[in-house]
């Protein structure tokens, strides 16, 4: 076909793409986010557990915890977003 071989054509195409380092940073930080996040609701749940806070107490906290990781990830992407249009 058109002067190649089958095998040529395969083994110019196989060559392998090198990782891309902002997607892996990026993973990185999405591990590093969600492992703080499961410490953290291990640790009020571990408190609750020991009695050392009260179950109100310990549901209000997971409350906070979960609204401010929110919260964060909205303005870190709103902040992204700006930063784009400029």
């Amino acid at each position: 076909m058109l002067g190649t071989s089958l095998p040529e054509r395969s083994a110019s195409r196989s060559h392998a793409m090198p990782p891309n380092p902002a997607r892996n940073r990026t993973l990185k930080v999405v591990a590093a986010i969600a492992a703080s996040f499961i410490a953290l609701v291990a640790t009020i749940v571990f408190l609750s557990e020991m009695k050392i806070i009260s179950f109100g107490v310990a549901k209000l906290m997971l409350v906070a915890l979960l609204g401010m990781y929110v919260g964060f990830g909205i303005l870190i992407a709103i902040y992204r977003l700006i930063r784009k249009m400029d």
